[in-house]
């Protein structure tokens, strides 16, 4: 053990050096990757491809304060470069924070040149794609982690940890809703960014919002109760005219054990922010949380007065030690959805100390969706654009 405890020891008396293949001019979730990276001091952003133009990836690379040689003009020149630095200099994991269809040969790329990936959902453009990236996850044996960020709250691990240790009982229903309305206008015919690629299918892929923010209802509801979809039946909407993919959905949902629910995800439901929330019920007590208000997780019962627990508090941490784990600050003081993020580069950073070293991570470090999420995610999509009304069986 002693010699092990070393060994681990040994390996961090260095920050992981990061690259980043996006990110670039005007790009907004590169730099939440880049904020969330800084939180814990385990990770350092060293290089990057930030933009398909080169003169822009070097801006954002000056921008950054990297220096120029480090700062590429595609993905391929930065592994062919970064490979051939020397071990103690050159990167060991990669951020992938592109538009979709990017997402499967870069990480394959990656992959396979030895580097250890952190990649943006949805993971692939396609189940194919997906089942192909676990083949070379498994192949390389390098560290894939998947930025389902809503997993890295302290709530939500409480959550799935009162679900586990059976607080809530049998579970009988869940109900989870991903509601925005910043695209109840065209803006992508306006010349925003985001709104653009998220609505142009070779970029984004076979669905819109259910690509976008469903596959997030999807992975929350999984990750919590531990059960996954049996089948679906899925209404999907376009309501701006013009509008290639679908921009709403409303999904009727069959989990393990005959759990009943629904799924629920809109970009044009106006007045909404970020109305990311999910409620699930048992026989003997319900739960509730909502992402604009992620301090809190409220427990109900059938006769007796709700309970509302708080981030930070002691209680919180003896019912659950992984909800404790993602905390930084006490009770009282926000914290929310860049330490979210932070909370999943902080595990995968750990397991890849622990790869590099030769031993075994702490289970608790393991807590971060994998290869396996991903491909999850796409078989949604799948059923999801398929279903038209009828219901779809989900893979086991």
């Amino acid at each position: 053990m002693a010699k092990k405890v070393k060994k681990i020891h040994e390996v961090m008396t260095r920050k992981l050096r990061l690259g980043m293949v996006g990110g670039g001019p005007g790009a907004f979730i590169g730099d939440v990757h880049r904020k969330a990276i800084g939180l814990d001091g385990q990770i350092e952003l060293v290089c990057g491809a930030f933009d398909i133009d080169p003169k822009k990836s070097k801006q954002m690379g000056k921008q950054l304060y990297l220096p120029a040689k480090r700062v590429y003009g595609s993905y391929q020149e930065m592994i062919q470069k970064e490979s051939a630095l020397p071990a103690d200099q050159r990167i060991d994991m990669v951020a992938i924070t592109t538009p979709n269809n990017s997402h499967f040969p870069i990480a394959r790329a990656f992959l396979e040149a030895g580097f250890h990936v952190m990649c943006e959902k949805p993971m692939t453009m396609d189940v194919k794609q997906a089942k192909d990236l676990r083949k070379i996850v498994r192949k390389t044996r390098k560290i894939f982690g998947l930025m389902h960020n809503y997993t890295g709250y302290p709530m939500v691990k409480l959550a799935r940890d009162m679900v586990r240790q059976g607080d809530l009982g049998a579970i009988r229903k869940i109900k989870v809703q991903y509601a925005q309305g910043w695209l109840s206008q065209a803006i992508e015919k306006k010349g925003s960014m985001q709104a653009s690629w998220r609505t142009d299918p070779k970029q984004s892929g076979a669905a819109g919002c259910m690509g976008d923010i469903g596959t997030h209802a999807e992975n929350l509801a999984e990750y919590i109760t531990g059960l996954r979809i049996v089948e679906l039946c899925a209404d999907l909407n376009t309501f701006v005219p013009g509008r290639r993919l679908e921009d709403d959905g409303n999904v009727l949902v069959h989990w393990q054990k005959g759990v009943k629910g629904l799924l629920f995800a809109s970009q044009i439901s106006i007045g909404e922010e970020n109305g990311f929330a999910i409620w699930i019920y048992g026989d003997k007590a319900g739960l509730e949380w909502h992402q604009e208000y992620p301090n809190d997780l409220t427990v109900k019962y059938l006769n007796g007065p709700q309970q509302v627990w708080r981030r930070g508090n002691g209680y919180v941490a003896e019912k659950s030690p992984a909800a404790a784990r993602g905390t930084r600050i006490p009770f009282g003081h926000p914290e929310g959805f860049f330490e979210a993020f932070a909370n999943i580069y902080t595990n995968v950073a750990e397991t890849i100390r622990c790869r590099i070293a030769g031993v075994k991570p702490d289970p608790a470090a393991l807590d971060f969706p994998t290869v396996e999420d991903g491909l999850r995610g796409m078989q949604f999509i799948e059923a999801v654009v398929k279903s038209k009304g009828r219901w779809v069986k989900m893979p086991k």
